[in-house]
């Protein structure tokens, strides 16, 4: 007994995983030799005694090895399931697809348990579903759909954390769509380390993302998130999945938006807007009302944008407020919006309109809480700082969207018309674009002023 006890704890070794790649190393090191990152080698226990697992052999669904044509693969959307929340299909490109996995992360409380609660609660009416939880008790997640007002007739609840077990469950009952709840707390017996650490991750999303693709089951992964915003684990869980979607918000709002970052099935970047109620969430069907005020007074500072995200136009409102800097080192602060880009677009309004911020404070805000990443923002931007510089309002019919470039000048952007007929859609008389986004014909009741620089965009605005 002593001697068997003791090669067991002979064959087991430390090892260092990377969370970026999951490269391994026999021992520590500041940087990754394989993806370059600093400092993502995490310790890990090793056991030779386990045997490879059989699972793990791939993720593709056919397992005959032969070779299909392109043109006689059937694609048609019948693969599609409606998930019964119109912007949760608009996210995922269209719908649910059979034997996709996706993964889900966010914040804790933001609410991505009550949206896949409310999500298989609908699908139950008409297919199999099998909801996994490792995180709560039955007893939870019933007291959750009593609290939403869901009738769950039909939903299959079951709590476990064991990968092996569950696929089993699932091989019995078939589900048509499942969700684990959530991948951080799933553990394989092929792997001796703790849930959450980066193998045990890896291994359990390998074995459930490969049952689903076998199978053909809608797989639901909910991953935790750090501090940093990023999905807790490996970064090859995300490259596993077919999809990835984020849930950002400030959990004292009651709106929420939840992004698709990666979408083998529809359009990245795409966006679904919901509202936080006593009842869960609920669909906004007009989402660029709940980013305008539309307060009658007219403050300095203040512009409307209309921004591209996924497949529709929204429009932002984008404020900035500019100060007397009281230090020796003008701050830059942004909410919403890139740093790093509003440094630069200062540089080029110093440079190319004689606008100087150097002794000022400037703070952007991107109101709503919604993040614009696109190059559409920097005319609105500037056209903001210098409303707050100068201490004149910009009207409120007035919507400004472009590019500026290192030269000073205005550069197009995509979709510049679908974004002028939303605008007219919510009242704007009065719109200052690129040149080259110019409409050939004229908008009805929307006066369009096309600029080409900075120095003669600026004065229009006012």
């Amino acid at each position: 007994m002593y001697v068997t006890i003791l090669s067991i704890m002979a064959k087991a070794k430390i090892i260092y995983s990377c969370t970026q790649c999951a490269t391994q190393f026999p021992k520590w090191q500041g940087q990754c030799t394989d993806c370059g990152a600093w400092n993502t080698l995490v310790e890990e226990t090793y056991a030779q005694t386990n045997q490879e697992n059989p699972r793990l052999s791939g993720y593709a669904a056919a397992n005959d090895n032969q070779v299909y044509d392109l043109q006689d693969i059937d694609v048609s959307e019948k693969t599609r399931l409606s998930s019964g929340v119109g912007e949760l299909d608009r996210v995922l490109g269209g719908g649910i697809v059979q034997g996709s996995a996706i993964l889900i992360g966010g914040d804790p409380g933001i609410g991505k348990s009550t949206l896949l609660l409310q999500t298989m609660v609908h699908l139950t009416a008409s297919e199999k579903t099998l909801y996994i939880t490792g995180e709560e008790s039955l007893q939870q997640v019933s007291m959750r759909a009593k609290r939403l007002g869901l009738r769950a007739d039909g939903l299959r609840l079951l709590t476990e954390t064991n990968v092996e077990k569950i696929i089993k469950t699932a091989e019995r009952e078939k589900p048509r769509i499942m969700v684990v709840d959530s991948i951080q707390t799933i553990f394989t017996d092929y792997t001796n380390s703790a849930p959450g650490s980066v193998s045990q991750v890896r291994e359990s999303a390998a074995q459930l993302v490969r049952f689903a693709k076998q199978t053909g089951t809608a797989l639901f992964l909910v991953g935790h998130v750090t501090k940093e915003g990023a999905l807790a684990g490996p970064r090859v869980l995300e490259h596993m999945v077919d999809c990835v979607l984020y849930f950002e918000g400030d959990r004292n709002s009651r709106y929420r938006v939840i992004r698709a970052v990666k979408n083998r099935f529809g359009a990245v970047n795409e966006l679904g807007i919901f509202a936080m109620t006593e009842t869960g969430l609920h669909e906004v069907k007009n989402p660029s009302a709940i980013f305008l005020s539309r307060d009658a007074v007219v403050t300095p500072g203040n512009v409307v944008m209309v921004t591209w995200e996924g497949t529709r136009p929204i429009l932002v409102e984008v404020q900035a407020l500019v100060d007397t800097c009281h230090s020796d080192y003008p701050r830059r602060v942004t909410v919403g919006f890139e740093q790093k880009r509003l440094t630069m677009l200062l540089a080029v309004l110093s440079k190319h309109a004689g606008i100087s911020t150097h002794d000022q404070d400037v703070f952007v805000n991107v109101v709503g809480g919604l993040e614009v990443d696109e190059t559409a923002i920097d005319l609105a931007v500037l056209a903001a700082i210098v409303s707050s510089l100068r201490n004149k309002p910009i009207p409120r019919d007035t919507v400004i969207f472009g590019e500026v470039g290192l030269g000073g000048e205005i550069r197009p952007v995509q979709n510049g018309q679908q974004r002028l007929k939303d605008a007219v859609k919510h009242g704007f008389k009065k719109a200052i674009i690129p040149k080259n986004n110019a409409p050939k014909n004229n908008i009805a009741g929307l006066e369009i002023i096309a600029v080409t620089n900075l120095s003669e965009a600026l004065p229009l605005v006012f």
